[in-house]
């Protein structure tokens, strides 16, 4: 034994333990209290869920929407039953939707706009279309963060966008958001678009008026703006118009002003105005507000916003048609065990894609007859 050996057996015996023991720790806490237990909250009925949201409900609201959102088909016939009783006490609003360059800063102008809109007397909800949030989970979760002043008012209610993946899911289950804001009190809706491309077709499709946001100081201005976009603008904004950005943001205006008078008269009689502003500042957000209302007295009165409307509500119903008969096709088990099969033989060109379609059509409405 050498004189560490020893040492430690010494004070071993003669304290009866050793400092180079481990003393025997506590037994592990669960991290969570065993005894909580989450409550379920219970399921509302269609009646309470409408006698809710006529009550400005936003908790009832939310809870609908979600119903909307879903992809289960029983919350899919509830949350028809809900929209349908729900549509007679909608339509009065003013349906906004809100575009965009990147780096426009559309966070900042509807927290701005959307802040003055509250202290004019109206309720404000602000919707977002967004196909690719089911990958990336979209961008206007972040933009509620950003949106501290407004998120926090009452008379403010913002939802991202629903994770419905394909543009015409999250754009039918938008307008049909857009129905229960309105009979929940919400007159001015505004939808913003998150994603790119075909995104600023759909949100046309289902507003009264159509905002383009843009920047000046960003080389040639009309640089980036699909032609298609800027046809469908109702107004164009320049925001961003402050400090030593004020000449150049009046330069961007003239610029797009002449290209705008370019352009065939629009359907609605009405010449696109170009306005800026500052969402930062708070500078020009009432010459903005004016134009709207401008805009909506003057449809109003040529009848355009009506004919708009109706023009929409038919293209929906045709949308939902054609949405419900694809995913019914493609849901059949029938359709599901042989679509490979097809494709692989269309692939190696043993069946041509128009005979392998005719094929795969006529066994599904076989399928169908057969289930009745």
């Amino acid at each position: 034994m050498d004189y560490s050996e020893h040492w430690e057996h010494h004070h071993r015996a003669e304290n009866g333990n050793s400092a180079l023991n481990v003393t025997e720790g506590v037994e592990a806490q669960p991290s969570v209290n065993p005894r909580f237990h989450r409550k379920r909250r219970p399921e509302l009925t269609v009646d309470q869920y409408v006698e809710g949201i006529l009550k400005g409900d936003m908790s009832v609201l939310s809870r609908a929407i979600t119903l909307v959102e879903s992809n289960l088909a029983e919350h899919y016939d509830k949350a028809q039953q809900i929209i349908e009783r729900c549509l007679p006490h909608s339509g009065r609003s003013i349906r906004i939707g809100i575009t965009g360059v990147p780096g426009a800063g559309k966070s900042t102008f509807i927290e701005a706009i959307g802040g003055m809109v509250t202290t004019l007397g109206h309720r404000l909800a602000v919707l977002a279309i967004d196909p690719s949030s089911e990958r990336s989970g979209g961008s206007i979760l972040g933009d509620k963060t950003r949106m501290e002043s407004i998120s926090s008012n009452p008379d403010v209610f913002i939802r991202p966008s629903p994770s419905a993946g394909s543009l015409g899911g999250v754009a039918r289950k938008t307008r049909e958001t857009i129905v229960l804001c309105e009979a929940a009190g919400f007159d001015v809706i505004f939808i913003e678009t998150v994603g790119v491309g075909q995104s600023e077709t759909a949100v046309h499709s289902m507003v009264d008026m159509f905002l383009l946001l843009q920047i000046s100081g960003a080389g040639d201005e009309l640089q980036g703006i699909k032609r298609g976009i800027m046809e469908m603008a109702d107004m164009v904004i320049i925001n961003k118009a402050d400090g030593e950005n004020v000449h150049r943001a009046r330069l961007a205006q003239t610029q797009i002003s002449n290209a705008l008078h370019l352009f065939p008269e629009p359907a609605s009689g009405w010449r696109p105005q170009v306005l800026t502003c500052s969402a930062v500042k708070g500078t020009g957000l009432s010459d903005i507000w004016s134009g709207i209302s401008d805009f909506i007295s003057f449809t109003r009165k040529n009848g355009y916003f009506t004919t708009n409307r109706n023009r929409q509500s038919k293209y929906w119903m045709y949308e939902s048609i054609n949405e419900a008969l694809h995913n019914s096709f493609y849901r059949n088990h029938d359709i599901e065990s042989v679509l490979p099969d097809y494709e692989k033989a269309v692939l190696e060109d043993r069946k041509s894609s128009f005979v392998a379609a005719k094929e795969l059509l006529e066994r599904y409405f076989a399928s169908q007859r057969s289930n009745k």
